[in-house]
């Protein structure tokens, strides 16, 4: 019997397969299993929905996949995280940043878990590449989406940690 995380893995992989990151040569798979390691080693979380839900948190916005098959593959509580970690693309960058900050913030907790992760490892990831200040208004979004919710407080201190690391360097 394997895992739900086994199962999400699997399907993202097979869901992302043939995309890379910004880079151009980096696997973008590479990216949701750095931020669920992130959840999971940095965090401190273990919960099986939520690095379940990690590991698919961009299968909505950037391939596919739909929240009618995360909802039957997952359940409820994954695919809820995914599509609240999932932005409305017809959307004009502006009113999609803005509605996409409404929806994390009325969305199940765990999707402010997963954007913590989520600028945590593009933070990191752009520290090789020196374009960390493109990544910064984003981590400080995400840090205010989280500051309310007693779950998130040790990832929130460890973002903010990054953050003040990255803007001191500057």
């Amino acid at each position: 019997m394997s895992h739900l995380w086994q199962q999400a893995a699997a399907f993202a992989a097979r869901a992302h397969k043939n995309q890379v990151r910004k880079d151009g040569k980096t696997p973008y798979f590479s990216h949701p299993v750095r931020v669920t390691m992130t959840i999971a080693l940095v965090f401190g979380e273990t919960d099986e929905e939520l690095l379940a839900a990690a590991l698919l948190h961009d299968t909505i916005e950037d391939t596919t996949t739909d929240y009618d098959e995360l909802l039957e593959e997952f359940g409820p509580t994954v695919a809820n995280a995914v599509a609240a970690m999932s932005k409305d693309m017809r959307l004009i960058e502006p009113k999609r940043e803005k509605a996409y900050d409404e929806q994390l913030a009325k969305g199940p907790w765990q999707g402010r878990m997963i954007k913590l992760g989520d600028v945590y490892d593009n933070l990191m990831d752009s520290l090789a590449g020196k374009a960390a200040g493109d990544f910064l208004e984003k981590a400080h979004r995400a840090m205010k989406l989280a500051a309310n919710e007693p779950r998130l407080k040790k990832a929130n201190e460890v973002v903010a940690a990054l953050v003040a690391r990255v803007e001191d360097g500057r």
